[in-house]
């Protein structure tokens, strides 16, 4: 894996984590890279549809637990056929 690639990573996992600092170090570390803001906005994009298919399905499971009827979309990572990440 390239350098470019790890640091595109390193931005989405930052970003899914809601880690400022680390989002703050990998994004000096890509702009000095060469990356391009849009590649970098790319990354935070995906990371954020994967975490928001895991919000959903977390709120789901606490309302099935509650004993309230759970949303009918889900994250799409399982066999309902609808995607976070598509």
């Amino acid at each position: 894996m390239d350098e470019k690639m790890s640091l595109l990573i390193c931005l989405g996992a930052s970003a899914a984590a809601n880690c400022i600092p680390c989002f703050e170090y990998y994004h000096k570390k890509a702009s000095a890279s060469g990356l391009t803001p849009e590649e970098i906005l790319e990354a935070v994009e995906l990371a954020n549809k994967v975490k928001s298919g895991t919000n959903l399905l977390m709120r789901n499971s606490i309302k099935t637990f509650m004993g309230s009827e759970a949303s009918p979309a889900s994250c799409g990572c399982g066999p309902s056929q609808r995607s976070c990440c598509d």
